[in-house]
């Protein structure tokens, strides 16, 4: 089997360039041959190597994006292997995929092929989490360098500047077969079971064919931040809508900042559906 070693050169505190060589052993000793290509966002990975088999992503949810994305573009679905080096790594971390980078390529090279679910937003697959709203952008506001600096604390502070700037999302919603308008401060369709490592979606599946859909109404900031910390803490306030679905329609009036996978996302109206079994994950 021969297919591509996929880096995010920003990725693991920067650190990851160092071990490429290292991974590849560990694929080599288990007869996949990879080839090694740093990602240059902005130009398709796979130009070149349409024939790869299995293509093998070190980075986090960002990096995972643009190759699902990227490959997809050219018709291409060759094997997937996840090695976790981003600040976050939800998707990995769903997947059960080792933190370790080289644990992580061990089990790729001597693992079994299954098949998972992806999400699409207006045509642009996402991964792990398509958001809006109070702290669901703030991966596209931290730098890199300081997420290598303080890692996920970078998210809070960045994020705690958000509940500041908490304001009203008005939406409309269209969800199993039912239509209801609420003004939101907060909304999340997760494949994965979280999102900056929070735990919002506990049950959910990469595999059920099903997103996890969060919908947060707008209340007071103090008030908001209760409901969220006690929604984190297994608590079901009533602020929270919870739902499953493989298809949303959300309309807004606003002009609000999207996010898929720590990306700028599209603008509104947005179709979301349920990809089912769209990606082969080798873990």
């Amino acid at each position: 089997m021969k297919g591509l070693l996929l880096y995010n050169i920003n990725a693991g505190k920067g650190h990851i360039a160092r071990r490429v060589e290292g991974l590849i052993a560990i694929f080599h000793e288990a007869g996949i041959e990879l080839r090694s290509k740093l990602i240059n966002f902005g130009v398709n990975p796979f130009e070149g190597d349409e024939d790869a088999e299995i293509a093998v992503i070190c980075g986090g949810d960002g990096t995972i994006n643009y190759v699902v994305n990227s490959m997809r573009a050219l018709g291409l679905n060759p094997v997937l292997g996840i090695i976790p080096a981003g600040t976050a790594n939800d998707f990995a971390n769903s997947l059960g995929m080792p933190r370790n980078i080289f644990k992580a390529a061990r089990q790729i090279a001597n693992g079994h092929d299954t098949k998972v679910d992806c999400g699409v937003v207006n045509g642009y697959r996402f991964v792990n989490v398509l958001s809006f709203g109070v702290l669901t952008t703030t991966s596209q506001r931290t730098s890199d360098k300081e997420k290598h600096i303080v890692g996920k604390l970078a998210y809070l502070r960045v994020g705690s500047r958000d509940l500041r700037t908490m304001h009203r999302i008005p939406l409309i919603i269209r969800v199993n077969g039912e239509e209801f308008s609420t003004d939101a401060v907060m909304f999340l369709a997760l494949n994965g079971k979280s999102a900056g490592h929070f735990p919002l979606a506990p049950n959910a599946m990469v595999d059920d064919g099903l997103l996890d859909v969060l919908i947060m109404e707008y209340g007071k900031p103090v008030r908001t931040f209760w409901n969220m910390m006690r929604y984190l803490l297994g608590s079901k306030p009533s602020a929270v809508r919870y739902m499953r679905s493989n298809r949303i329609e959300i309309i807004s009036d606003r002009n609000e900042r999207t996010d898929v996978d720590g990306q700028r996302g599209p603008d509104f109206p947005m179709l979301v559906e349920c990809e089912h079994n769209a990606l082969i994950v080798r873990r």
